[in-house]
């Protein structure tokens, strides 16, 4: 009974929270993020209480109930939206979550709880006190994927956010009369903010 209420509040897949350990998470300090070395990320991925890799998972960890909900983390040396080449190989730049969830859907309050857990109330705050720079659809996207036939295009809804400490990109995919079933939450540096914008706009 405890154990489902505890899911219920943070309205999450059963997979990805230990419900013994939510106060642990609540309370822990961040201790890797985009900027830091890869080293120090895959230290961090390996000891979190709520990632619990596989043997073998380091950057890319991937976890699943069923074939209908799936819960992915990827910590990346590239910048977000298309690949670019870097020459720093050892420093994170990109760290994302992706839902995926058949059963019950996604949300916006359900990635954002997914920010809060992984991470701390310290990074949650600076997301959600962060400055919305560009929402999409909106009305011209809207109707350029009418005219395309590309309705996939016109199911993405997403922002990008502007915080103090970083930058934050959240997409989920609905499409018309129907559930969203598919979501993720991004973490970027700031100074790759730019170079997403101007990509998401021109898609």
């Amino acid at each position: 009974m405890l154990k489902q209420s505890l899911l219920k509040l943070l309205i999450l897949p059963s997979f990805l929270i230990p419900w013994l350990s939510i106060e642990i998470l609540l309370n822990s300090p961040v201790k890797a993020l985009p900027g830091d070395s890869t080293e120090e990320v895959t230290s961090w991925i390996q000891a979190h209480p709520t990632l619990q890799p596989r043997q073998g998972e380091r950057l890319f960890i991937s976890k699943s109930d069923t074939a209908a909900q799936r819960f992915t983390f990827q910590a990346s040396v590239l910048p977000p939206g298309r690949i670019i080449f870097t020459k720093d190989h050892a420093t994170i730049r990109t760290e994302g979550m992706t839902m995926f969830d058949a059963v019950n859907g996604i949300t916006l309050q359900r990635l954002e709880e997914s920010l809060r857990v992984i991470y701390s109330l310290d990074v949650y705050q600076d997301y959600n006190d962060a400055q919305i720079v560009y929402q999409y659809p909106n009305q011209s996207n809207i109707s350029t994927s009418r005219l395309a036939k590309t309705p996939i295009r016109e199911a993405l809804q997403g922002e990008l956010r502007l915080g103090d400490r970083y930058a934050y990109w959240v997409e989920i995919a609905k499409p018309s009369g129907k559930k969203a079933i598919v979501g993720n939450i991004t973490v970027l540096l700031k100074a790759d903010l730019g170079k997403l914008e101007t990509e998401l706009r021109t898609r």
